[in-house]
């Protein structure tokens, strides 16, 4: 008996999934809505962000980074890029959010950012396949699609927006005054991880400032996925994980150590 019971004490609490399970409807129904336009938007704003994108890009450049298809190539870019901000921005909420519910006993802090964290990344996966699919069709020859490279590179992306989220969901509640200064460093994210082009078209001494940010490492990757021909020689794959670490674990101590009394 003595044995059994570190094995049952590891295994999770039936009212733990069962928290996770509302948690994670409730997150449905407040973010996406209660009527299917609410869904229908989750997957118009990145075709319509790929369409427009494609036709500024098509007018500005003569070919795109990669391949001959613009939308092809910018949603190799936009859709990673999304699980990033997606996953960031939901986790960092959490707290602020949640605050209401944290207060019974049957809900915890890990509860809720399982929720958030499970419902984003099952979000960017349809997303993903829908967006792929509309851009795949009209294409005369079919891709060839290294599912390692994608696989990792998601995973790297995935793991890179859990650890920002759980630290900014510390550092927002902590330091207000982070919030604001987060916002205003976020803003060239997107142009400098490498969303509208690929590090090879970068000078040398840009590139190399350029990837510092884990995020460009993680599109590069998968780009490599999309396109059979990239090599992404200056993606180091062991720097997104490394920096995930390095960010997310203290985030993660500071916040179920205190999340108490930041509420």
């Amino acid at each position: 008996m003595t044995i059994a019971r570190p094995i049952l004490a590891a295994t999770p609490r039936p009212s733990a999934r069962r928290a996770i399970w509302a948690l994670l409807l409730r997150e449905v129904a407040s973010t996406y809505g209660r009527s299917a336009g609410g869904y229908l938007w989750v997957v118009a704003e990145p075709v319509g962000a790929v369409v427009i994108m494609s036709v500024v890009l098509g007018h500005i450049l003569r070919a795109p980074g990669l391949g001959e298809d613009f939308p092809y190539f910018y949603a190799s870019g936009y859709l990673p890029f999304a699980v990033f901000a997606t996953l960031s921005a939901g986790l960092a909420q959490t707290l602020r959010t949640s605050a209401p519910l944290l207060g019974l006993p049957a809900v915890t802090l890990a509860d809720a950012l399982i929720a958030r964290f499970l419902l984003g990344i099952a979000t960017q996966a349809c997303i993903a396949a829908i967006v792929v699919t509309l851009v795949v069709l009209p294409l005369e020859h079919r891709p060839f699609l290294d599912w390692s490279a994608l696989c990792v590179g998601a995973a790297m992306l995935a793991l890179l927006g859990l650890s920002v989220g759980l630290a900014n969901c510390f550092l927002f509640a902590a330091f207000p005054i982070w919030e604001r200064i987060w916002a205003i460093l976020y803003k060239p994210m997107f142009f400098v991880s490498g969303v509208m082009f690929v590090p090879e078209m970068v000078p040398a001494q840009l590139r190399d400032i350029m990837m510092l940010n884990p995020v460009a490492h993680g599109i590069a990757l998968v780009r490599r996925g999309f396109f059979a021909t990239y090599e992404a020689s200056h993606v180091v794959v062991a720097y997104p994980f490394l920096f995930s670490l390095v960010v997310g674990l203290p985030g993660l101590a500071f916040l179920l150590a205190r999340h108490k009394d930041l509420r």
